[in-house]
C-alpha cells in the first residue's frame, strides 16, 4: 500500500513522528522504511506545511541514512511505538536516546502464524499475525511476514538483542528459529508449518480430556527397558486415573502435550507458561553446592555480560551439596560460565561445564500413530509404553521398552479354577526353577531360586514344593530379575521347602472372575503354556487342559466347558 499521508502526524515542537491510521484493521496502512523517509523527505523540500505534517523547509533534517534499511533519527527526531507497527523492511535507531527497532522477515507458508520470545515471556501483541496469514507478505518471494520489533530500549540491548520465533498453531507441525544478536536491516527467520497428521483431534475435545498427568515434574528414575535398573528422565507422563478419552493411547498423550503448549496456552508446565515453555536446553555440570533446590524454579547468575536466567527442570539431588547436574530451560542472557547460579529458594552451586541439549518441537517429541519417538529427557510411566516407543533418558541415550504381550484365556465361567503354567510335555513344567537354599523360617518373605527367566511377570504368582509333598500357592509383589522374589510373609518352620525343591510360575492361579482372564509378561522367546480349567460345583464340568503358543504377539486359548453330569 505505501505511505498513506492522512495515516500520520509529524509534530515539529515534539519531533515526534506517529501513526494515526486503522490499527491493524483492512483500513491500515504499511509502508517500507524507504517509503517512509521519503515521503517525509518530500514534505521536507515544501516552503510551508499544511495540515498535520509539520515539516518542512525550515524543519532540522529528521533522518541520517546508513544504508536503503538502516536509518538514524537525528537532531532529537523520534518515532513512537504504535508507528513502528506500520513500517518494515529495515532499522530504525534514534540517536537522541539510543532505542532501535530491527526489521525481521519471516519466510514460511502465508498461512502461517509466528510468536515471538524475547527477554523471557511470549510477546502479548502479535499484530504482525493478520486473520490467517502474515503482515506485509511477499509471496512470490516466498514471505510471509514483514515487521519490525525493538530489540534496544534507551541504548540498552533487550536480552543481547536475541529473540526467538516459533509457530505452535494446534492441528499443525511446531517449529521454532533463533535470532542471536539481531542486526541492522533485515533479520531472518524461517518459520513454517503444515498439516500434522497425528494430531487431528478438535482443540475443544482436548481441552475436556483428563487422563493425562505428570506424576513428576523434575528428577526421576523409570526403568524403561525392563532392565531392572532405573534410567533418569525430567518428567513422568501417566495415562490415565480420569474418564476422557475413554480409552486413551499413546498419540492421545502427544496431542494432549501439543494442545497445553500451543498459542494462546493457558496450562503452566513447570512453573512456566505452556506458551513459552520449550524443554530442557542446557545441562550444567555444578558443584560446592548449598541449600535445598525446588523442582521446579527460577535460576539467575553474573551481572553484565555474563548475566543469565532458567528455569530448573531437574537436578540429580535436591540436596546442593550433594547435586552434581542440573538441567534447565535457558530463559535470557547467556549460559552459566564458572560462575554462582542462585536458585529461588536460596540454593546456590558453582556452574561447570555447559553441554547443549536439542529442543524437540513440539517439546514431547514425535507421534507415528501407534507409537512415540520421545524428546531429550522426557519420562512416560512404563505401563503407558509398548515395544515401539523409543525415548531418551538424561544421558540422551535411547531406551526402548520391552515387548510386553498378553495372553488371554477365554471361555472361563464364574467359579471355575483356571491355571496357566510353563509346559512341559503337555502338562505343568514343574521344575521350571529349583530353590537355591532352604525355606525353613516362620515369616519368609524372599524365595531365592537358581534363575528367574527373564520373561517372568513384574508381579504374580508362585508355586514352591514343600518337603510334605504339598505344592503351596504364594502371590509375589515384585522380584529382582535375577533369583528372589519377594512374597507375603509365610510360615515354612512346620513343613519345610528344602534347597533344590521345585519351583515354578503360575501366570495364572485363581478362581475364575472374568472372561477372559489375562495375564502379561515381557516376550523373550515363543513359550508354550499349560492350561488346565475345572469345576466341580453344582453344574460340574469335565477338566479341560491343553497348550497354546506364546509368542511376540501374546496369545490365547479357549477352554471348553463340557457337562460332567
Amino acid at each position: 500500500m505505501g505511505w498513506v499521508a492522512a495515516d500520520w502526524d509529524i509534530t515539529r515542537s515534539t519531533k515526534v513522528i506517529d501513526y494515526i491510521g486503522a490499527d491493524h484493521a483492512g483500513a491500515a496502512s504499511y509502508c517500507t522504511l524507504m517509503e517512509w523517509t521519503r515521503a517525509i523527505q518530500a514534505l521536507g523540500d515544501d516552503a510551508e506545511y499544511s495540515g498535520d505534517d509539520e515539516y518542512d523547509i525550515i524543519s532540522d533534517t529528521f533522518e541520517s541514512r546508513q544504508t536503503d534499511n538502516y536509518v538514524q533519527l537525528i537532531n532529537g527526531w523520534t518515532v513512537t511505538d504504535a508507528a513502528i507497527e506500520h513500517i518494515y523492511d529495515g532499522t530504525i535507531q534514534q540517536v537522541s536516546d539510543g532505542t532501535r527497532w530491527d526489521g525481521f522477515v519471516n519466510y514460511g507458508n502465508a498461512d502461517v502464524q509466528i510468536q515471538i520470545i524475547q527477554n523471557g515471556a511470549v510477546l502479548a501483541d502479535d499484530w504482525w499475525n493478520q486473520s490467517g496469514a502474515g503482515l506485509n507478505p511477499l509471496l512470490a518471494s516466498g514471505i510471509s511476514h514483514r515487521f519490525m520489533l525493538k530489540t534496544v530500549d534507551a541504548g540498552t540491548d533487550i536480552d543481547n538483542r536475541n529473540l526467538l520465533g516459533t509457530c505452535r498453531r494446534y492441528l499443525y507441525t511446531y517449529a521454532e528459529f533463533q535470532v542471536t544478536g539481531a542486526a541492522p536491516g533485515n533479520n531472518t527467520l524461517a518459520l513454517k508449518d503444515s498439516d500434522d497428521l497425528n494430531n487431528n483431534t478438535a482443540s475443544g475435545t482436548v481441552a475436556t480430556w483428563d487422563q493425562f498427568t505428570n506424576l513428576n515434574e523434575g528428577y526421576v528414575g523409570i526403568d524403561v527397558n525392563n532392565d531392572s535398573t532405573p534410567e533418569y528422565y525430567y518428567s513422568r507422563w501417566d495415562i490415565g486415573g480420569g474418564t476422557t478419552p475413554a480409552s486413551p493411547v499413546i498419540n492421545d498423550l502427544y496431542e494432549y502435550l501439543k494442545y497445553e503448549t500451543r498459542d494462546g496456552s493457558a496450562a503452566t508446565l513447570y512453573g512456566l507458561s505452556g506458551e513459552l515453555f520449550r524443554g530442557i536446553t542446557h545441562q550444567v555440570a555444578i558443584s560446592g553446592g548449598a541449600g535445598t533446590w525446588v523442582e521446579p524454579e527460577s535460576l539467575s547468575w553474573g551481572t553484565g555480560p555474563t548475566a543469565g536466567t532458567g528455569q530448573l527442570i531437574a537436578v540429580n539431588d535436591t540436596t546442593a551439596s550433594s547435586s552434581t547436574i542440573l538441567w534447565m530451560q535457558l530463559l535470557t542472557g547467556v549460559v552459566p560460565s564458572a560462575n554462582t547460579i542462585t536458585g529461588n529458594g536460596g540454593a546456590t552451586a558453582t556452574a561447570g561445564t555447559v553441554t547443549d541439549r536439542t529442543v524437540a518441537t513440539p517439546f514431547n517429541g514425535v507421534s507415528i500413530g501407534t507409537a512415540m519417538i520421545g524428546s531429550y529427557g522426557l519420562g512416560v510411566d512404563t505401563s503407558d509404553l509398548t515395544k515401539d516407543d523409543k525415548l531418551f533418558d538424561l544421558t540422551n541415550t535411547q531406551r526402548i521398552p520391552p515387548n510386553l504381550v498378553t495372553f488371554s484365556v477365554f471361555g472361563t465361567a464364574a467359579g471355575d479354577r483356571l491355571l496357566v503354567t510353563n509346559n512341559n510335555a503337555g502338562g505343568i513344567d514343574y521344575a521350571q526353577m529349583a530353590l537355591n537354599g532352604t525355606l525353613s523360617g516362620a515369616t519368609v518373605t524372599e524365595v531365592v531360586v537358581t534363575s528367574i527367566p527373564i520373561d517372568t511377570p513384574a508381579t504374580g504368582t508362585i508355586r514352591i514344593e514343600r518337603d510334605s509333598g504339598l505344592y503351596s500357592l504364594h502371590a509375589y509383589t515384585g522380584h529382582d530379575g535375577v533369583d528372589t522374589f519377594d512374597i507375603t510373609s509365610t510360615d515354612f518352620s512346620t513343613d519345610n521347602a528344602s534347597n533344590t525343591n521345585n519351583v515354578f510360575s503360575s501366570y495364572i492361579d485363581k478362581a475364575a472372575a472374568s472372561n477372559p482372564e489375562t495375564f502379561q509378561m515381557v516376550y523373550n522367546a515363543d513359550r508354550t503354556l499349560f492350561i488346565r480349567n475345572r469345576w466341580a460345583g453344582a453344574s460340574p464340568v469335565k477338566t479341560f487342559e491343553g497348550t497354546a503358543g506364546l509368542n511376540t504377539n501374546g496369545g490365547s486359548a479357549t477352554v471348553s466347558r463340557i457337562s460332567d453330569q
